[in-house]
């Protein structure tokens, strides 16, 4: 995936500099820094990463997040600080190529213990292009010519089309706490069985959520549905749905007036009843394609991140109420 660095204002960097990493964390609110507890730490690089992690690690670990509630982790730079306190972890949980400064910096960091999530399971290409036009507006014979350079970019670098959002499958997320488990055993035996008898617990949770997922979804009117980006393409695959998204892998990258007409087009022909936004990006395009082509909208959370607009305070939380959003949605029965 190339994803486009954005940054986040100088303000909110110096922010997060002087706040320090400790209370970036959606743990406990005595959550201290990375390196300084007498626990087994681990930075996490966003919040499907610090679920696994507090999941797996429980009372034995504590667990900082480089990325701050309700920001879209894309958009992450670290200050100093962070980057300085991350070499003082015990461990790093990240997802590769989803947020490429903190690729950067674990690359450059000596902490002893890296898990690429990315390496635990198999990314797949689902076939998103992602378009940056910058938020400029252009011709459709301009959109089509970037269009076809980006198509040739993507030939060429395959490697970066690959889809990092595995966490939404329940399955893969199952495949990651696994490799995690393992990574903390090796890393912290003294507490090897706790976190095995965790992760033996959390697997069982995601079984769960898998079965609710495959029976809910099993029988519809249709099988398609929109979303703002293309966050949904491993929970599609895996029960058997078609997610058409507005943008591509990019959340914030601008849809052109070809494609828009092209969804509008096919939400008749597929009976989509409801373009689906997130909370952490912009719903502008979402509910004007909505009403532009008369359907409804709600929210298909791609859980970046946690915050108070979230439908759930966790992940399994969230993640149900995905699933009554798209029953509802594609019409269940």
């Amino acid at each position: 995936m190339n994803v486009r660095r954005r940054r986040i204002s100088g303000i909110a960097v110096t922010a997060a500099t002087a706040i320090g990493l400790g209370t970036l964390s959606a743990c406990s609110s005595d959550s201290s820094a990375a390196g300084n507890t007498d626990k087994f730490d681990v930075v996490a690089s966003f919040y499907p990463m610090q679920y696994l992690a507090e999941q797996i690690g429980g009372d034995h670990v504590n667990v900082t997040s480089l990325t701050e509630p309700g920001q879209e982790p894309h958009d992450l730079e670290l200050s100093a600080k962070q980057t300085a306190q991350m070499g003082e972890a015990d461990a790093v949980l990240y997802l590769k190529s989803l947020q490429p400064a903190v690729d950067e910096a674990i690359a450059q960091s000596d902490v002893k213990t890296k898990i690429d999530a990315a390496g635990l399971t198999k990314l797949e290409d689902h076939g998103n292009v992602e378009h940056d036009h910058g938020g400029e507006e252009h011709s459709e014979g301009e959109h089509a010519e970037e269009d076809a350079h980006a198509e040739e970019e993507h030939a060429e670098e395959g490697e970066h089309a690959l889809d990092p959002h595995v966490w939404l499958d329940p399955v893969k997320y199952a495949e990651i706490a696994e490799g995690v488990a393992k990574s903390f055993e090796k890393a912290d035996p003294d507490h090897a069985d706790d976190y095995r008898k965790n992760a033996d617990a959390l697997a069982k949770k995601l079984g769960g959520l898998d079965t609710a997922y495959k029976d809910g979804l099993k029988s519809t009117d249709t099988k398609v549905f929109f979303t703002n980006h293309a966050a949904f393409g491993y929970l599609a695959e895996r029960y058997g749905l078609t997610q058409e998204a507005i943008n591509g892998l990019d959340p914030e990258s601008e849809p052109s007036p070809a494609r828009i007409k092209e969804l509008q087009t096919e939400a008749k022909a597929d009976g989509v009843t409801t373009v689906f936004y997130e909370t952490l990006v912009s719903d502008k395009t979402a509910k004007t394609l909505a009403k532009d082509a008369g359907l409804k909208t709600d929210v298909l959370d791609p859980l970046e991140g946690i915050t108070d607009k979230s439908k759930g305070d966790d992940y399994l939380a969230v993640m149900e109420s995905n699933l009554k959003a798209l029953e509802t949605a594609l019409g269940a029965k």
